[in-house]
């Protein structure tokens, strides 16, 4: 085991906050540990000074983006917080009956779950309409899972049995237990990397953005810098949605709270 010290520690707190906004709290050295280990005996390294002493050196942005995707949480699963899936429908419904097409941003869709749900539900509601959803993280490890849309079929348990009909195929021989997200719905999702806590490229404007979860990883400043870049992102009366432990009370003069979690730009 290589041990960390309270130093090296520092340092990587330190990483993580100008790379990703995240403030790692005192008590997670254990975490860090855990999960940068495997990389230093991977590149042969004998401490974390070294590996960090590594990543501040140029021509190591890949690394630098290695260490990113194993110190970033990514919790998710299908259909969670059904209630913002409920609002999603609605509101595509009302926009299907007016003839418009629904763009929405999933903010930090980490293995895909989140985006190809949303995808699920604007293909059912909108139909032919040329519905728009953009999927972002920070983690290329996590995009690159995402963008395949091939889960453990365990996973699957909160998809509507009608939508994993029509839009799931179930894995077969060597991939028995597993289900593919059809191609047609996963061509849909525009995936990109981004960083919430640096400003955004230019993306246009959205009628709901998907911000669930995150919040929770930042100080109160960096939640205000998150916050106004994404309110530019929204529409006059464009939803925004964090998970249900977070809140955004005020945290931007333009949004209004709808209900526990769900804020509208006005």
């Amino acid at each position: 085991m290589i041990e960390i010290s309270e130093r090296e520690f520092r340092q990587f707190q330190g990483f993580i906050r100008e790379a990703a906004g995240i403030t790692l709290a005192d008590g997670k050295k254990a975490l860090v540990s855990g999960r940068l280990e495997k990389r230093l005996r991977e590149r042969g390294i004998a401490s974390y000074a070294q590996y960090f002493d590594l990543l501040q050196r140029r021509g190591e942005a890949a690394e630098a983006q290695a260490a990113i995707d194993l110190l970033t949480t990514n919790e998710t699963y299908f259909f969670r917080e059904p209630r913002h899936f409920e609002l999603l429908r609605q509101l595509a419904q009302t926009a299907a009956g007016e003839g418009r097409a629904m763009r929405v941003w999933s903010a930090a869709c980490s293995s895909g779950e989140e985006a190809y749900c949303i995808a699920m539900v604007l293909a059912d509601v909108q139909g032919a309409l040329p519905w728009d959803l953009l999927a972002s993280d920070i983690s290329s490890r996590m995009l690159e899972r995402a963008r395949g849309g091939h889960y453990p079929d365990a996973r699957s348990e909160g998809i509507p049995p009608a939508y994993r009909q029509r839009f799931c195929l179930r894995g077969t021989g060597e991939h028995q237990g597993t289900l593919l997200i059809q191609r047609a719905l996963r061509e849909r999702v525009r995936f990109a990397q981004i960083n919430l806590s640096r400003p955004l490229p230019s993306l246009g404007t959205f009628d709901l953005v998907f911000l669930r979860n995150v919040m929770i990883y930042f100080d109160n400043d960096t939640k205000r810098e998150v916050v106004a870049r994404l309110v530019l992102t929204l529409r006059r009366g464009g939803h925004l949605l964090v998970g249900h432990s977070e809140t955004l009370t005020d945290m931007h003069p333009e949004l209004r709270a709808m209900a526990p979690s769900v804020y509208c730009r006005t």
